[in-house]
């Protein structure tokens, strides 16, 4: 069942706006952010996959705001380098590193790769969590590769160097529109969506 309520268990303000556009589509639903519960502190993230990390954060929102809460946790996978940088996508530079070292390192790492060797993926696992321990999660994915260089102004994380196959640009040269049509978020909470609409 759709919450008409819920708070959205991220500090990021990235990840604020493009959630609040998704759980819209939900319908009727009221997404709170996190800034609205003062005190309220998220979970460091420790945990081996997305999905444990979606999780820990929905359910220490949950049971601190007394809401469902929605929490998610996404990352880039460059199959050059076995996967990297995914679930410390966010630290792959370092705890106190901005998007711009991040992608420094990336880029750095892939210098010598050729085209065909690029290929990447982000992958995203969202999980709504309830006061009374339920928990419900779905996964989306957005294939493409790495450019060699930044492109686009929008976005954040590594958009201005991911190239979306199905949109041919990177996601921060995308409109908001196409990069909620195709990207791996998007995919996550409307796949959400229609579980919780079954249930």
């Amino acid at each position: 069942m759709i919450p008409p309520r819920l708070v959205l268990a991220t500090a990021n303000p990235g990840k604020v706006a493009e959630l609040r556009v998704l759980v819209a589509e939900w319908g009727g639903v009221e997404a709170l952010q996190l800034a609205a519960f003062p005190g309220v502190v998220l979970p460091e993230e420790h945990g081996a996959t997305y999905a444990e990390n979606a999780v820990a954060k929905a359910i220490a929102v949950a049971a601190a705001c007394q809401l469902p809460a929605l929490g998610d946790d996404s990352g880039l996978e460059v199959a050059a380098l076995g996967g990297a940088p995914g679930v410390h996508s966010a630290r792959y530079a370092g705890p106190a590193a901005d998007d711009g070292a991040r992608i420094a390192k990336l880029l750095g790492a892939l210098r010598a790769r050729p085209d065909a060797e690029r290929g990447a993926r982000f992958r995203c696992v969202v999980a709504l969590a309830w006061p009374d321990g339920r928990v419900a999660t779905a996964e989306g994915e957005c294939a493409g590769a790495i450019a060699s260089a930044p492109s686009g102004t929008g976005g954040f994380g590594y958009d201005p160097v991911f190239v979306a196959d199905e949109l041919g640009e990177t996601l921060a040269a995308a409109t908001p529109a196409d990069k909620g049509r195709i990207s791996h978020r998007a995919r996550a909470v409307r796949a959400l969506g229609a579980r919780l609409r079954r249930s």
